[in-house]
């Protein structure tokens, strides 16, 4: 490929920089990539990747520390405004302003970018009916959907018209939904033409682009089409059954941290385990047991792991070592929720919502943005008093004794919400102080739960500075100060590398085998394989409950191709919603 064919360049670029502490982080080793004008590419890699630093040096706003970085044909490091008349940049977290209209914020960005009224009479049309947004002119982005405000914020980067769009992870924190509808824009953008690079968590979304390049510690360990990556796997992927009466995340745990094991995952009851190594494997076992395997053609996620499993590997059985055994799912009933509605003014948010879990069980809340998913675990914390209905949480009725609940629970946010100013040792003193451990036994739970969380290292560390898989880990530090009966995670994972969810869960899966109940939202719908349990919520309705296994089972696929959850979880909602619309017509 000719300079003059490609939309981006890099030769040799390093880019280094200086955290607080004096600890100089190296974003980019010496990045050599060129990437084809007209296609959609995609960066992957875990968290310290580089993905970001690439797309902010590409984009103009940050200078490489050295060598060669063209883009559209322009030098970006001598001419940054010139490539920055020629391209769009979404990142993580686009600047919307939530009091101003959807009309108003692309009203906004036409000015910024000197879009005449000619070209927006033009334009507009299009970017409306591309995002489904012309009904929502006058409703102010704050009110917006997370789905739809990630559409806006596409559509603000596209009011004039780009040669090169940089996407930074568009579809983190939205639901599965939105997130095809997202995908389906930007495949049109490039069938019209348009280069797009897109950095990204989800790696089936990798698997759908025309090229992928896999990015570590500053370093790209692998580029081509997915196909050519995937094939890497090839008779390395199997799934295998676990023994009656164990959850496959149990197995998964014990599976993960074998040395010949590269990868595994649960899915649909089973678990999916990619080896090492394709040559001739001995069969899989348990206490001396066989278990039950049957080999399966690999994803991209699969080559992606064992790529990655000679860099991390080490690391990841640290972060499962000693955590499996046998689940302690018993029948005791320790969270019922039964007709339980949430009224704002006249909008029903929760509509008589009824379920409940047992102690020691991983149970999912899913659903699209807007389900009322988040107000139900709102109610559940005692962060939000019900309108009506009854809410029992370990042994207390919320609506009467919500102090005195709240004492055994444990709580991680969707966003990262502990003090970002103060260190990490200084979030767990105070978080501790607030649960009233005092004396030894205070300092004795700090000490272990660094320990645990290996965040030793980053003691005197702003926890606002931590990479992103370590503010998990101190956000989970801190809600286990106080050896909670119950922790709630919401979208705990949200923006998390595929290395930094299977560690997490693995610490998840050990607090549920010792007891403690795990309810958890998320958008990864593999996540929801974790669970003992799934329900769906739409319009503050109950739509399906069920194990992983009967939530597939409302999909319809070929024969020889299994539902994925997400495909189950899609079914579900659109079927529902087509009900409610044939009944409202």
């Amino acid at each position: 490929m000719s300079a003059s064919e490609a939309a981006l360049v890099a030769t040799d670029v390093r880019k280094t920089f200086v955290r607080n502490t004096g600890e100089v982080v190296e974003a980019l080793a010496g990045v050599s990539l060129q990437v084809e004008r007209g296609a959609l590419t995609a960066l992957v890699g875990p968290d310290g990747a580089g993905k970001t630093t690439l797309l902010r040096l590409a984009s103009g706003l940050v200078v490489p520390d050295s060598g060669s970085l063209d883009v559209i044909g322009i030098d970006v490091t001598r001419f940054p405004q010139q490539v920055q008349d020629k391209i769009s940049y979404m990142p993580q977290r686009f600047g919307l302003y939530e009091d101003l209209s959807v009309q108003e914020n692309l009203d906004l960005y036409a000015d910024l970018h000197g879009v005449p009224q000619v070209e927006r009479n033009e334009v507009y049309p299009r970017l409306f009916g591309m995002t489904q947004l012309g009904r929502f002119k006058e409703r102010p982005a704050g009110k917006l959907s997370g789905g739809m405000k990630q559409k806006l914020g596409l559509a603000c980067t596209l009011v004039r018209s780009p040669q090169l769009l940089l996407l930074d992870e568009p579809t983190v924190g939205v639901d599965p939904l939105s997130r095809r509808e997202l995908w389906e824009i930007v495949f049109q953008l490039v069938k019209d033409g348009l280069s797009v690079i897109v950095s990204t968590s989800y790696l089936d979304e990798a698997e759908r682009c025309e090229r992928a390049v896999l990015m570590h510690a500053g370093r790209i360990l692998a580029e081509g089409r997915p196909n050519e990556i995937t094939a890497s796997a090839k008779g390395c992927c199997f799934l295998v059954r676990a023994p009656d009466g164990m959850p496959a995340r149990s197995l998964q745990a014990r599976l993960f941290g074998l040395p010949d094991i590269a990868d595994a995952v649960p899915e649909a009851g089973r678990v999916r385990v990619v080896r090492r190594s394709s040559a001739a494997p001995p069969p899989f076992e348990l206490d001396g047991k066989s278990l039950e395997a049957e080999a399966v053609e690999p994803r991209f996620e699969d080559a992606f792991m064992l790529l990655f499993d000679a860099i991390a590997g080490d690391q990841r059985r640290e972060s499962h070592a000693g955590i499996a055994g046998q689940a302690s799912v018993n029948e005791e009933t320790v969270v019922e929720v039964r007709d339980l509605v949430r009224m704002f003014g006249n909008f029903t948010a929760v509509d008589h919502v009824s379920f409940k879990v047992r102690r020691g069980e991983v149970y999912g809340l899913l659903g699209p943005n807007g389900a009322g998913k988040s107000t139900t675990f709102k109610m559940l914390c005692g962060l939000l008093p019900a309108t009506s209905g009854t809410l029992h949480v370990a042994g207390e009725n919320l609506l009467t004794a919500g102090a005195k609940a709240r004492q055994r629970l444990g709580y991680v946010a969707q966003k990262f919400s502990l003090y970002g100013q103060l260190t990490v040792d200084e979030n767990l003193e105070f978080f501790a102080s607030a649960y009233g451990l005092r004396g030894s036994s205070r300092r004795e739970r700090i000490k272990a739960l660094k320990e645990q969380f290996e965040l030793d290292r980053f003691s005197e560390l702003p926890s606002g500075q931590l990479p992103g898989g370590f503010k998990q880990r101190l956000a989970l530090a801190a809600a286990l100060l106080h050896q909670p009966e119950i922790l709630f995670l919401d979208e705990a994972t949200t923006g998390a590398d595929p290395l930094a969810r299977r560690q997490f869960w693995g610490r998840i899966t050990g607090l549920s085998e010792r007891g403690v109940t795990v309810i958890v939202t998320t958008h990864f719908m593999e996540e929801a394989e974790y669970c003992d349990r799934i329900i769906i919520l739409d319009a503050g309705k109950n739509l399906a409950e069920g194990t992983p296994l009967d939530i597939r089972a409302h999909a319809e696929t070929d024969r020889d191709k299994a539902p994925t959850m997400e495909q189950a979880f899609i079914a579900i909602v659109e079927k529902q919603r087509r009900k409610d619309k044939e009944g409202g017509a």
